[in-house]
This record gives structure tokens, C-alpha cells and sequence, in this order.
């Protein structure tokens, strides 16, 4: 490289050039990237070809010492700085690296997720990590055999899950896995805690976004409620904002999931079937019922109550 470093001095010195300039080239042709870079183009370089490329020589020589210390101040964090020849002139670009790469594929894929109001560890819920036991055996083969058939015919109707069970059994956890497989092939979901779902369309009557927000969840490619029986649900949720999600997703064939601790006889008889001032209103259960049990079919799921370990 000897013969570089001469080079690079001879052009400096041969030329009418400021004090900035020299010092630029004195940095540059300290480094070993640089000379090799020069050295394996020099065929097409000219003396004053590389002077002429002096500031991006000392860009890349200085933006390569940021990328080596992992420093933010960078032109373009996570992208490593190249050489190269652009018509008789040395540029710069910038190439994304392996681990740019995968942490982009990563936020893409979880961007596919919608959670609304969902516990974070939602988003890094995985089918690896369920743990399989012989009263959820049934609850996770169901799942594969969907998203198998779904995959393999992404048109077709496909029912989706009424997941059915006590308390801290895994039910939430298996749709967010449900959610973030179906995520990695490029599908898009939605999954939302419904209660807090019903509280923030009340709150939408305010700013008129309930038309906007009724919209996206209706229309969303996989839907999952979760929690759905939990709390009192007024005439207006039941029938104005369930009853006509469940209406569009039966007639446009949309897979839609659910979660509860209740079974579907007791949504509907316990739930579904009184409104919050006490009337009873069979027919209107049975409607709403009708489109569940279209939707999804039951799986139960039992078993210990996994949060108190924080398993899943």
C-alpha cells in the first residue's frame, strides 16, 4: 500500500489546494479500506479523480469509525458505509446490515398484529412457547389445523375459535400465537380486549369516530375478541357495535376468534340475553348466538391458572 500513500501525498502537494483540503487527504490516506479500494480501481481513477473525492473519502473514513463504535450520530444508524465507483468519482453508500435487516423484518411482522388494549407479552407470543398439556392438547391442535387450512386456501370461509375456560388458562395467549404465526406468512389481524374495546367506543360518540373506528375492526382480514362476557354489555354494544361486526364478518366469510370464561349456552342465557336495565331479551341472544356460533366453533381449554407462575 506504500505506493498509495505516495500517491495520495503527490496529489496533495502537486496541487493548489487549501490547508482543509490537506487534512481531509492526510486522514484519508491513513486508512486501510481506502487504499485497498484505490489500489484494486486504479485503472479508472486519475490523480485528480481521486482528489475530486476527497470529502467523500473523508466521509466514509469518519462514518466508518461511527459504525465500528455502534455511534447514533451517524448519516444512517444500522447501515454500514461502502465505496464505490460512480462514473471516474468514489461515493459513498450505505448498506443495511444483516441485523438492520432482521430487526425490520421483525417490526414489519408485528406491525401485521393490531393489538388493541392487549397485554404487551401479546406481541411475543409464539405456539413454541404454549406449553402443551393434555387439557389444551385439542385447543392447539385446532389452531394449527385453521391456520394450515387458511394458508392453504386464504378464500375460502374458515371458522375460526370460541375458546372457552377459566382464568389464566392460556386462552389470550393462544390467540396472540394464532395471531403472530399467521403474522410471519403476511396476514394481518386484529386482536382487542373486547370490554375496553366497548368503554372506547362509548368514549368515540364524543369526536364521532365510532362509524371510523366500527370500520377497521369489522373489515380486518382475522379478528379475535378476547374476553368477550366479561363485563355488562349495554343494548347499544350488543346490537349496534357486536351485532354488527359479527353481521359483516358472517356475510363477507371473515374468520373471527373468540375468548371467554363463559361457554356459548351461558353467554347467551347469562350474558347476551339481559340488557343493563334488567329487560329480557331471548330473541335478540339468540341473534347475536347464531352469528358466534357461524363464526367459530368451541374448543374448551382447563387447567391451572398459569399467570400466578407467569407461564404460558
Amino acid at each position: 500500500m506504500k505506493h498509495i500513500n505516495q500517491h495520495l501525498n503527490r496529489t496533495v502537494n502537486n496541487q493548489n489546494i487549501n490547508d482543509r483540503l490537506i487534512q481531509l487527504m492526510e486522514v484519508v490516506q491513513k486508512d486501510k479500506d481506502v487504499q485497498e479500494f484505490i489500489a484494486s480501481n486504479r485503472e479508472y481513477l486519475s490523480d485528480e479523480d481521486i482528489l475530486k473525492s476527497s470529502a467523500k473519502l473523508y466521509e466514509y473514513v469518519k462514518e466508518k469509525e461511527k459504525f465500528l463504535a455502534n455511534d447514533a450520530s451517524m448519516i444512517a444508524p444500522g447501515y454500514e458505509p461502502k465505496l464505490f465507483l460512480n462514473h471516474h468519482f468514489i461515493d459513498v453508500t450505505y448498506v443495511p446490515t444483516e441485523e438492520l435487516i432482521r430487526k425490520k423484518e421483525y417490526e414489519t411482522v408485528r406491525n401485521r398484529v393490531n393489538a388493541i388494549s392487549m397485554p404487551k407479552d401479546i406481541k411475543d407470543a409464539s405456539l413454541d412457547s404454549f406449553n402443551i398439556t393434555s387439557e389444551r392438547k385439542e385447543a392447539l391442535s385446532a389452531s394449527i389445523t385453521f391456520m394450515n387450512d387458511y394458508l392453504d386456501n386464504p378464500k375460502e370461509f374458515h371458522q375460526g375459535l370460541y375458546l372457552y375456560g377459566t382464568f389464566g388458562v392460556g386462552k389470550t395467549y393462544l390467540l396472540g400465537a394464532i395471531a403472530n404465526s399467521l403474522a410471519i406468512k403476511g396476514v394481518k389481524s386484529t386482536i382487542l380486549h373486547f370490554p375496553t374495546f366497548c368503554v372506547e367506543m362509548k368514549q368515540s360518540i364524543k369526536d364521532d369516530s365510532v362509524a371510523s373506528k366500527l370500520d377497521s375492526v369489522k373489515k380486518t382480514p382475522i379478528l379475535m375478541l378476547d374476553d368477550i362476557g366479561a363485563d355488562s354489555m349495554s343494548t347499544w354494544i350488543r346490537d349496534d357495535i357486536l351485532g354488527v361486526i359479527l353481521q359483516y364478518r358472517m356475510q363477507e366469510k371473515l374468520p373471527t376468534f373468540f375468548s371467554s370464561n363463559l361457554d356459548m349456552k351461558q353467554l347467551e342465557e347469562e350474558h347476551l340475553r339481559f340488557s343493563q336495565k334488567g329487560d329480557d331479551e331471548p330473541l335478540k341472544a339468540k341473534r347475536i348466538m347464531e352469528r358466534i356460533k357461524y363464526l367459530s366453533k368451541q374448543i374448551t381449554m382447563i387447567g391451572e391458572n398459569r399467570r400466578l407462575d407467569n407461564e404460558f
